[in-house]
């Protein structure tokens, strides 16, 4: 992650955009996610955050954690707003009744607000290349309203809505491919990043900023209350879903894949799963379908970098 590690080697703004304070549960790795995206951007941001976790725990009134403007809004359409502030931001700026420079406008949306019920919006944002940043914070489940299972949920995985039983051992289906479906839209950047990881992640939307047009960044962020786990084990968590190659780090820009550490060997997933509630009924077997899926799209990925590093 050398090339990406810009942020190490400077110091990271102090100020708190996102507050302290909140009403996060103990160890919610998506406010760490908030957190470092407003480092990053900086105060000359307007945000659109849709219905969700990060909505509840930083905006009950009388009070709000937010160091920036913000606008809650329905949890189908963070991206449909954002683009609508972003093109008004441009008027303004053409009639002269805002002062003409860079406004960071984002839209923030979690696994279930972006994968499953806001995939709309955001399809419509990167096809018309909106000059938008979308983050989607993803801790695999509707955490908010009760450890539903969304598209973003893992196989294997056991939620409210895809418990774990004798005859269906959790969720039935694999977790779908959000970064590739926003690169199908041929935008200008897309991302994976960690919590874990917080030089990477800050450092991507430095970049992503510093590029016009659509871009996302996917950025894994464990939860908790949802998964079972440890508050503690966060940071461990995330790290392991990185070196496992179950949320690999790469980007995507100008049509090619580059791997943010391509890694020489993978860790065993085992390690990863048994740290979680949610996978303590799985079977060796289930173990190693997980394994064999993990170390195939992993190679995939690796092969893209490569042929994009070759052209």
């Amino acid at each position: 992650m050398e090339h990406l590690n810009v942020f190490a080697s400077k110091l990271v703004p102090g100020r708190e955009l996102f507050s302290p304070g909140h009403k996060a549960c103990q160890g919610c790795a998506p406010a760490l996610a908030l957190r470092y995206l407003l480092k990053a951007a900086g105060p000359n941001t307007v945000v659109a955050n849709a219905t969700g976790c990060m909505e509840i725990i930083s905006s009950a009134y009388p009070d709000i954690a937010w160091g920036v403007p913000w606008i809650h809004v329905a949890f189908e359409n963070a991206a449909a707003v954002a683009s609508g502030v972003e093109s008004g931001i441009k008027v303004l700026q053409r009639k002269g009744k805002l002062a003409p420079g860079k406004v960071n406008v984002v839209a923030i949306g979690g696994d279930g607000g972006t994968f499953d019920i806001g995939l709309q919006a955001l399809s419509g944002m990167l096809e018309r290349g909106h000059d938008v940043l979308y983050l989607c914070y993803d801790n695999e489940a509707y955490m908010n309203t009760g450890i539903q299972r969304s598209s973003g949920t893992p196989m294997f995985a056991s939620t409210t809505t895809s418990p774990a039983g004798e005859k269906v051992p959790g969720q039935s289906t694999g977790k779908k491919d959000l970064a590739a479906i926003a690169a199908a839209h041929n935008v200008s950047y897309v991302a994976t990043a960690n919590t874990s990881y917080p030089f990477d992640f800050m450092a991507k939307v430095d970049k992503a900023f510093s590029t016009s047009g659509s871009k996302l960044i996917h950025i894994f962020a464990p939860c908790p209350t949802g998964w079972r786990c440890q508050p503690s084990d966060i940071i461990k968590l995330g790290r392991l879903a990185s070196q496992t190659g179950l949320f690999p780090l790469y980007e995507y820009q100008d049509g090619k894949y580059t791997m943010s550490e391509d890694l020489p060997f993978l860790k065993p997933i085992e390690k990863y799963l048994k740290l979680q509630g949610r996978y303590r009924h799985l079977s060796k077997e289930q173990i190693e379908i997980i394994q064999e899926n993990i170390n195939q799209r992993y190679e995939w990925l690796q092969k893209l970098s490569r042929v994009s590093q070759e052209d």
